[in-house]
């Protein structure tokens, strides 16, 4: 059984760390963004990128706005090399730009990445040896004594080969499977390394501290961060920096952690793409802290063009949940949802310099570039302020309130009928056909308001009106008056057709701004039976608009009767 496998496990140690600081912090600033898309993130693709596909995440990477980019392994192969040397030699590398490379602690490997980046301006070269005591025990039958030698060691070599160059080396050291190492040999291999590189203020060493592979909740690797943070000499002189991956699904909230515990740099992919389950996705870091109000350095505003390259490049998807980017991620389904989204949405129109704040949306899609039309989708799962919502943002029809319900259910019967999602101009051709073009019992040919009667001192005013109205075949000619070219018309249908209702609501909008825009009526009406029938009408004239608004009401009227 499942549960008896459990016993090959045990739980990873916690940090003693009794008067732990970092709960009662919060994230104020962005940290500084490493990508290693086109290294960590490459060396996972089972088709690794070519040249030119290298070349166009690169260029993405610095138009989003990331200063300090790992570009390869160039000692490992070939195509690493050649793209290092491709960025160089045909100058594509932004003056504000830092490009970094990853080289083992071996000498060949150390003297063939200094060679990858001769003619650079400026670079870091990230030096890593693994420390785990798993690693040590099985992989290398190292003692702790050799693994601080071997780090050493390539420490020296870069230090010796770095002032042999004109290019501006920078050093990062990782002790690889930091997650994995007893926190005081951690502290005591970063140390000496840091002491063979000899960083001061002006210059510091980024100490890299990754999470290898995820071990732990997210508490304890902010605990080890503020650990190594509070015990290491010469705090000043290193830029603590974290890469975390991904394997127990926390990679994100650990290093928010993390960075609360005092860390100054985060190494990460977009959309979390690496190893295994991957790296800690920028992106969603980024992202968290817009939310929040804080500027994250990088700019996602046209998040599609990013997901674009991503997926052309590493010919991998972005899941349609994926927070912030995914295809769906800002589509409602559900009608409750819906509802409070179009409220939260309107009040928000009405108070444009208010904070964000609409249920259910934690940013505004239009930030990262998605559109409103995306927002609330039909299907079985949907209500009628969904659909009202779809009505409003797509086609410009204000649904009355009082008419949701009708519209709604007459909705919710064609999915339920047909089942899957129904797209927004299936909707309209919904609403056309129930309400624009409904004639099974009267058509207007023609309509004219004789006379208009203006009493200034009553503050009254009555109107006299003709149609001519196609009823079952034939042409029926009406006349009456009323207080109204509409109230007129409503006593032609009863005295002239005979005909039994009476109008309960009336609403009336511009679908469009302009001197020539059509205007939308809609009309409820009770007939003989007290039962309840919406209409609505489109025309250049306001008035024509409510005719065909109180027509329509009256052929769906007829039409139920009709069907009983």
């Amino acid at each position: 059984m499942f549960r008896d496998k459990i016993k090959k496990y045990r739980p990873y140690p916690p940090i003693d760390l009794p008067d732990r600081t970092w709960p009662d912090k919060t994230i104020t600033r962005a940290p500084i963004w490493c990508s290693v898309d086109l290294r960590d993130g490459n060396q996972a693709l089972i088709q690794p990128m070519s040249l030119d596909e290298k070349l166009e995440m690169f260029n993405m990477l610095v138009e989003v706005g990331f200063k300090e980019i790992e570009v390869g392994f160039p000692s490992a192969s070939q195509v690493e090399h050649d793209f290092t040397r491709l960025l160089i030699e045909r100058n594509l590398i932004p003056d504000d730009v830092v490009i970094q490379a990853l080289t083992q602690s071996r000498e060949p490997l150390i003297k063939k990445t200094f060679e990858a980046l001769r003619g650079a301006g400026k670079a870091v070269v990230h030096l890593y040896n693994s420390t785990s005591t798993l690693q040590r025990d099985v992989v290398f039958k190292m003692s702790r004594r050799d693994i601080i030698e071997l780090g050493v060691n390539g420490a020296r070599i870069i230090r010796e080969e770095a002032a042999k160059t004109d290019t501006e080396i920078r050093y990062e050291y990782s002790p690889e499977s930091f997650t994995g190492t007893e926190m005081d040999f951690a502290l005591e291999i970063c140390q000496a390394v840091m002491e063979e590189l000899r960083p001061d203020p002006q210059h510091p060493v980024i100490i890299n501290l990754p999470a290898t592979v995820e071990m732990s909740t997210p508490n304890i690797y902010a605990d080890q961060i503020e650990w190594f943070i509070r015990n290491m000499k010469n705090r000043d002189h290193a830029i603590i920096s974290l890469h975390a991956h991904n394997d127990r699904g926390s990679a994100v909230a650990a290093t928010e952690l993390a960075l609360m515990a005092g860390a100054d740099r985060v190494e990460g992919t977009l959309f979390g793409n690496g190893e295994r389950t991957g790296n800690v996705d920028i992106m969603t870091l980024a992202m968290n802290m817009f939310s929040q109000g804080i500027d994250p350095g990088l700019d996602f505003s046209d998040i599609n063009r990013v997901v674009d390259v991503y997926e052309r490049c590493t010919r991998l998807p972005v899941h349609p949940r994926h927070p912030y980017a995914g295809e769906l991620v800002y589509t409602a389904f559900s009608g409750s949802h819906q509802d409070a989204i179009n409220k939260g949405m309107a009040a928000c129109e009405k108070d444009p310099d208010r904070c964000w704040a609409v249920p259910y949306l934690p940013i505004d899609p239009s930030d990262v570039g998605r559109t409103y039309e995306s927002i609330i989708r039909i299907n079985s799962q949907s209500g009628k302020g969904g659909i009202a919502y779809i009505m409003d943002r797509e086609f410009g029809f204000k649904l009355p309130k009082e008419m949701h319900p009708e519209f709604g259910a007459i909705v919710q019967k064609v999915v339920d009928k047909a089942g899957g999602e129904l797209p927004a101009d299936a909707v309209y051709r919904i609403f056309e056909k129930e309400y624009l073009l409904t004639e099974p019992c009267y058509k207007l040919k023609g309509f004219n308001v004789i006379k208009r009667h203006i009493d200034e001192n009553e503050d009254l005013s009555s109107a006299d009106v003709e149609a001519q109205v196609l009823v079952d075949g034939r042409v029926e000619t009406i006349r009456a008056s009323g207080n109204g070219p509409l109230d007129a018309f409503c006593g032609a249908l009863r005295d002239g057709l005979g005909l039994t209702f009476t109008l309960q609501a009336y609403h009336e909008h511009a679908l469009a701004k302009g001197s020539s825009s059509k205007a939308v009526s809609y009309i409820m009406v009770t007939d003989g039976d007290n039962r309840e029938f919406w209409g609505a009408g489109v025309d250049t004239d306001i008035i024509i608009a409510s005719i065909k608004a109180l027509l329509s009401a009256m052929n769906r009227a007829c039409f139920a009767r009709r069907q009983s």
